[in-house]
């Protein structure tokens, strides 16, 4: 057994207290054994017996599943998870196996904040613990029986540019293991440079401009060696610590430096995310927090990185949740997160961790749950022995979780849009080639079943039986069979359900996805779109068509036989989805477009102006400032200025020269004082969030929508 030392190293999570169990203790790994024997599937029930019951029970939910709103392609990376040097089942045959098994095709090594003391040559890590035989030779091997593709961390804090760059060349040169993706180090903003201190770090200079200066020599050097790796750099996700806080001697945040300092050198980001959360029911509604986030990661990569920021990729290599990390929590949560991420453009994400040990032991949902953040047990017991975990490899819920993601997200699918009116119950869809259509529903209510009825927009299923594969609370084995039919499912509580449905027939071969959309001339009202054009399938292309993407099923701006389509109506500062969809002359329909997400602006013109900035932030709160213009030659005496909020966890906390009152997520400042002719008066106030601080885009004085400067 290995023991106290270890305690910050074994995940590089310590910033967040409610996953800082995750490096307690490292893994004290008993003799490896087989994983337990998975438990027998019940038996199938008849279709007739099914649709009974699924009519008989009233839906209590609705999934609205519509083709039309495309979102990312599934990448061969997908499915990822970390592997560590303090692992001594690392590279054995028996966990190999099981990641195979479990639709691994990413491994991380040599793990977490090891990986910024970790030495590739001699295999050594000072001031931690190496296992044996767990050096990267061995690692490859088992990346090679898993059939994954590595994702190795050259070591920053303690290394050097000619270091990495003699792996890549022991790794591509004299090995010929064609390995692409190097990151350079792991979560080096935890180096004290804003005041919290983790990751080691012997840089004289910590501050983002030295870690990006160092990006690019390390670029240099090993891409000097094989033009043919991609190389990424360290970020913070939007939402978590260190986002938006500038340190002194700084000028900007970390993410904005790093960009603006070494965009053109890297090829991809990498971010981790821990979001939290007391309870469990918190911690498994943080998914909600993806799309803005990863939306504002991909603003700041456009903003800052420089020409042809668009190839810069994102990665999310460690993730997990705080309260029941290996029981049916940490199995709901896993789907629900890399469904959403893969769903958001991510091109990989990775669980943290193969094996992690024993922490602290509690109930949830009537399971033990061990504190362990492995997806397999390490057969540890707590140092009275008082509790011990399964057999040494027995899968966590999280596996089993992770399990149905591969079976759900296959590489090459288009994930689309699919969506609830419950919060407790989400759902995410992908379309495969050949025309299945593959349906998660995630119930995340601990105590009760929901009944769910599907609803299908721009695709037909058959009247064939669906595939259902489902993991329930406390099961050891996914399960196949399910409780319904194609047009609706019974979803125990605290349950994962994967259905797959078949398309009804159809015989001709459809027009081929038309291109990725480009937004031009936006205005507060309007939008140009254009796109690539589609190629014909057995029949001619007969038209295209534009959708809005929503909540439900996706709306209709319009379609066009050319490809290009001007959006009008728009609501200025409002965010838009759209896809776009081509259609041949007898009406069979292509696969969606890839999504473009636009911001409408405010007018160019208005009788006010408002200029709103965060001019203070700490990490989850922040002062804000605004100013407010009369830009018409009489004073406006006594005003209202009102915006919205467009997340559901920012507030205002306080506010200063004028009254304040939020309601919702809409905002109203009001005042009995005037605004001279052409002045400005300005306000301010304390506003604080728990997820990405996205900030407003729209204004109204007194209901007339302001310009913005």
């Amino acid at each position: 057994m290995h023991t106290s030392p270890l305690r910050r190293a074994l995940t590089s999570a310590a910033l967040l207290a409610a996953v800082t169990a995750a490096s307690a203790t490292p893994p004290a790994l008993a003799a490896p054994t087989a994983a337990s024997a998975a438990a027998a599937s019940p038996a199938a029930m008849s279709r007739a017996a099914a649709s009974a019951l699924t009519s008989s029970a009233a839906a209590d939910v609705t999934v609205d599943v519509d083709v039309r709103a495309g979102l990312a392609t599934v990448p061969t990376t997908a499915i990822g998870v970390n592997h560590a040097i303090w692992d001594t089942e690392l590279g054995k045959p028996a966990v190999s196996d099981l990641l195979k098994n479990a639709g691994v095709r990413m491994l991380r090594y040599p793990g977490g904040s090891y990986a910024d003391i970790y030495h590739w040559r001699d295999h050594t890590a000072p001031g931690g613990y190496v296992a044996p035989g767990t050096d990267f030779d061995t690692f490859m091997a088992a990346a090679r029986r898993v059939g994954a593709e590595p994702m190795i961390i050259a070591n920053y804090g303690t290394g050097t540019a000619q270091e990495a760059a003699d792996w890549v060349r022991y790794a591509n040169v004299t090995n010929g293991y064609d390995a692409t993706y190097w990151t350079i180090g792991n979560e080096n903003y935890g180096n004290g440079h804003y005041g919290s201190a983790w990751e080691a770090d012997d840089h004289a200079d910590k501050s983002p401009s030295q870690y990006a200066s160092e990006v690019v020599a390390y670029s240099r050097a090993m891409k000097a060696v094989d033009p043919d790796i991609k190389v990424g750099a360290v970020l913070t996700m939007p939402g978590n610590w260190p986002d938006g806080i500038v340190a002194a001697g700084d000028d900007g945040t970390w993410n904005q430096t790093v960009l603006r300092l070494a965009g053109a050198a890297i090829d991809f980001v990498d971010v981790h995310w821990y979001p939290g959360g007391g309870t469990a029911a918190e911690a498994l509604s943080r998914t909600e927090h993806i799309g803005d986030a990863t939306r504002l990661l991909r603003e700041q990569i456009d903003r800052y990185a420089g020409p042809g920021a668009g190839r810069i990729g994102i990665s999310l290599t460690e993730t997990s949740v705080g309260v029941g990390p290996d029981t049916q929590p940490g199995a709901l949560f896993l789907a629900d997160a890399y469904s959403g991420l893969l769903e958001n453009g991510v091109f990989t994400v990775q669980w943290w961790n193969v094996h992690n040990g024993i922490g602290t032991v509690s109930t949830v949902a009537g399971q033990t749950d061990y504190g362990d953040f492995g997806l397999l047990s390490s057969g540890g017991c707590l140092a009275d022995g008082s509790v011990c975990e399964p057999a040494l490899n027995t899968p966590f819920a999280p596996y089993h979780g992770l399990d149905l993601v591969a079976g759900f997200a296959r590489p090459g699918d288009q994930l689309v849009r699919a969506g609830t009116g419950n919060p407790l119950v989400t759902a995410h869809a992908s379309r495969r080639a050949n025309g299945d259509l593959a349906v998660l529903l995630v119930n995340k209510d601990p105590d009760r079943a929901h009944t769910a009825a599907l609803q299908f927009h721009g695709w037909t299923p058959s009247d064939a039986a669906p595939a259902v594969s489902s993991y329930l609370n406390g099961g050891d084995a996914v399960q196949t069979g399910g409780t319904g039919d194609v047009s609706g499912q019974v979803l125990p509580a605290y349950s994962l359900t994967l259905m797959t449905l078949h398309p009804a027939r159809t015989d001709a071969a459809p027009p081929q996805q038309p291109g990725r959309p480009v937004a031009g001339a936006v205005t507060d009202r309007t939008a140009t779109i254009s796109w690539p054009a589609a190629r014909a399938g057995s029949r001619p292309i007969a038209k295209y068509e534009v959708y809005r993407q929503t909540a439900g099923a996706s709306e209709q701006l319009g379609e066009t036989t050319g490809t290009t389509f001007t959006a009008r109506n728009l609501e200025p500062g409002r965010r838009y989805t759209v896809t776009v969809v081509a259609r041949d002359t007898g009406g069979t329909a292509s696969w969606s477009s890839l999504p473009l997400t636009f911001t409408t602006a405010a007018p160019a013109q208005s009788a006010c102006t408002v200029r709103f900035a965060d001019t203070n932030d700490w990490g989850n709160g922040f002062v804000g400032s605004v100013d407010i213009t009369n830009n018409t030659s009489a004073p406006v005496a006594g005003w209202t200025l009102a915006f919205t909020w467009p997340t559901g966890w920012q507030s205002v906390s306080s506010g200063w020269n004028a009254t304040w009152q939020q309601t919702g997520t809409t905002v109203r400042v009001t005042s009995d004082a005037a605004i001279a002719a052409n002045g400005t008066t300005s306000v301010g106030f304390v506003g604080s969030y728990s997820g990405p601080n996205v900030l407003p885009a729209a204004f109204t004085l007194n209901g007339t929508v302001c310009s913005t400067g």
